[in-house]
């Protein structure tokens, strides 16, 4: 308990000393920021917020998610199919975890736990995490982390309770980390082509031509001719091949490249990787002991039933 405090402490005075260096404070509730109309809890986008969602997402915890993104005024991003989006200085990026209080039905309402911020500031991208009160009326900036007790009906049927950790400032680049530089993960072409629904229209539009038909995507090419991530539990969006592909490329694939903090490793699970080595086929695992899980190689074919992937996977304790 003394370690911990004493970590925490740090933390506290490390992010006092840094704020003590900005020039523009930061925010101390989210409501401050005025990317949502009325109600924050709505999550209605004021304008020049404008909701966007991956083909397939990020697991975390069974935490449902909003995406938003606001891009500086008058700018715009250019197209690019190889990796996440060059978003100019000035964009925040903006996803709010959530719960439903029922996974079978959303109109019974759910509890926002936190809303995390990406800030493209002229240094780089800069986290910042506000975690919802428990009477759902504001979020507030929280430097140390916290951990909640979450609540709620899967789908199907059952009552779940299980703890929700909230990553401190310093966590968010444990997974935000190319070359030891925070970058976003998410936001790719082939990730955002896909349709989305927009409330206040009422319609559905193929986020790619909606960016590129409001002004904040330039050189889109014909849709056919950009990449598209499946969705990976819709078989009917790709190959089982492609979505598994897909879900350890976003699951994975930000620590597990070359530049990317398991890089040591030696697994690289980008979707653009086509070395069988690197993929895990018949690769011995770099950890020794507990942390190979007992298992001789990532994956096997002649071990399909329990490959070290799906152990790590699996895996509900600190291992590595």
């Amino acid at each position: 308990m003394r370690t911990y405090l004493l970590g925490s402490l740090l933390l506290l005075v490390g992010w006092l000393t840094l704020v003590g260096w900005q020039t523009v404070a930061i925010p101390e509730k989210l409501s401050e920021y005025r990317f949502f109309e009325g109600n924050p809890a709505s999550q209605q986008p004021a304008a020049g917020v404008v909701p966007y969602a991956l083909n397939t997402p990020l697991f975390s915890d069974y935490a449902e998610k909003l995406r938003f993104i606001k891009l500086p005024a008058g700018q715009s991003v250019a197209y690019n199919d190889t990796a996440v989006l060059n978003f100019p200085v000035g964009t925040t990026l903006i996803k709010t975890f959530y719960f439903p209080v029922d996974f079978r039905n959303p109109a019974k309402g759910r509890r926002l736990i936190e809303t995390r911020l990406l800030v493209h500031q002229p240094e780089g991208w800069k986290a910042f995490d506000y975690v919802w009160n428990d009477e759902q009326t504001d979020a507030f900036l929280e430097v140390a982390g916290d951990t909640k007790t979450v609540q709620y009906v899967d789908r199907a049927g059952q009552t779940r309770q299980h703890a929700y950790m909230i990553p401190n400032l310093n966590q968010c680049k444990g997974c935000h980390n190319r070359n030891e530089v925070m970058t976003p993960i998410g936001p790719s072409v082939r990730q955002l082509n896909g349709e989305v629904a927009y409330r206040t229209e009422g319609t559905k539009e193929n986020q790619l031509t909606r960016w590129q038909r409001t002004g904040m995507l330039r050189n889109l090419p014909a849709l056919e001719k950009c990449p598209k991530t499946p969705v990976w539990d819709k078989p009917e969006t790709g190959s089982l091949n492609d979505r598994a592909r897909a879900w350890l490329d976003i699951n994975c694939a930000h620590c597990h490249n070359p530049h990317g903090p398991a890089m040591t490793s030696g697994l690289n699970l980008s979707i653009s990787e086509t070395d069988p080595t690197a993929l895990g086929i018949l690769k011995s695992p770099v950890a020794a002991g507990r942390g190979s899980g007992g298992i001789n190689s990532t994956l096997s074919p002649a071990n399909l039933t329990n490959p070290y992937l799906s152990t790590d996977c699996t895996r509900s304790t600190p291992a590595r």
